[in-house]
């Protein structure tokens, strides 16, 4: 195990580390790993359609390498953790299978409870010209049992109407609202990782940390597991070690290996750039002259509401 910076890393799974990296399958990495350890397990799988990083099979063929390396997961899972299973399309002779639905039923049969279905927006993609452009992806929240973290303060947005307040009965005259912002609901409109995104690396389907971000704040604490299976460009890894939890997680591309040791370096240093969470999205009628700041691993990035507060005052970054 290496130590850089404060920062313990190691290339197979070790309670002690900070960060695991394992460059191989994550059937291996997922046997290192103690049954109930993991808090929350995030991914965005490959969706069987072909890019350089996976081999394209059947449906049925996918659904079932799916399916075992899911049961591994929920062994790994803690009884009060979550699994956030990310998914799009498969696409076949132009029909569409949407993977959440077909992934479901696998899911449920290992006794895991659906929270939410919850959509990713975004405005970015693919052009068709035989049916309506996609401009959605889909996150299946499921937990172990039905005692489960869910911080809710934690992943609060402002409010839309904050001096709002009530015109009559007891409470007349006291804002109506949650002093403390609105729940985010489960619709969430993110930019995605495209080629003039801050984030961009060469990794050809990444995450943007800022969606990780929120379901890491939700559903684990501080000093918590969190795994992803094909860890790619390594956006889970860092939105985690960014808010002091623990990550780990399997990449098969050395390539992609690299990209991830190379993030978590410039997070040490102060040199990553990523998105800001909240950041409103881009009005090409109203552009912007803020930058985004670099964020470090350790140091606390602005909450919500402190943002809320820099954007009204016009200093937003």
């Amino acid at each position: 195990m290496l130590e850089a910076d404060g920062l313990k890393v190691s290339k197979t799974f070790r309670d002690s580390a900070d960060l695991v990296v394992y460059e191989g399958g994550c059937r291996e990495l997922l046997e290192q790993i103690p049954p109930g350890t993991l808090q929350l397990i995030v991914t965005s799988p490959p969706y069987n359609i072909g890019k350089p990083y996976e081999k394209r099979m059947r449906l049925e063929q996918y659904l079932e390498q799916q399916r075992e390396i899911i049961s591994r997961c929920v062994k790994a899972l803690d009884p009060r953790g979550s699994i956030c299973w990310q998914v799009g399309n498969y696409v076949d002779q132009n029909a569409i299978v949407p993977l959440d639905i077909a992934l479901y039923p696998i899911f449920q049969s290992f006794g895991l409870k659906l929270r939410n279905r919850i959509i990713w927006h975004f405005e970015h993609g693919l052009h068709c010209s035989k049916r309506f452009s996609g401009r959605h992806e889909v996150i299946l929240w499921l937990t172990k049992s039905d005692r489960y973290t869910f911080n809710l303060d934690d992943v609060r947005v402002p409010q839309k109407y904050p001096t709002k307040k009530h015109f009559k009965g007891p409470k007349a005259g006291q804002y109506s609202c949650n002093p403390l912002g609105k729940n985010p609901g489960d619709v969430w409109i993110i930019p995605n990782v495209k080629h003039n995104h801050v984030e961009k690396t060469a990794h050809p389907c990444q995450f943007p940390v800022e969606l990780v971000e929120r379901l890491v704040l939700a559903l684990t604490k501080p000093g918590d597991w969190v795994f992803d299976p094909f860890l790619g460009s390594g956006t889970t890894a860092i939105a985690a070690l960014m808010h002091g939890r623990k990550a780990a997680g399997a990449e098969m591309v050395p390539e992609y290996v690299k990209i991830i040791h190379q993030r978590v370096q410039l997070a040490q240093h102060g040199r990553l750039r990523i998105r800001p969470m909240g950041r409103p999205i881009y009005d090409a009628s109203k552009p912007s002259k803020s930058r985004v700041k670099p964020v470090q691993i350790g140091a606390a990035r602005p909450t919500l509401f402190e943002l809320d507060s820099l954007l009204l005052a016009g200093h937003a970054s």
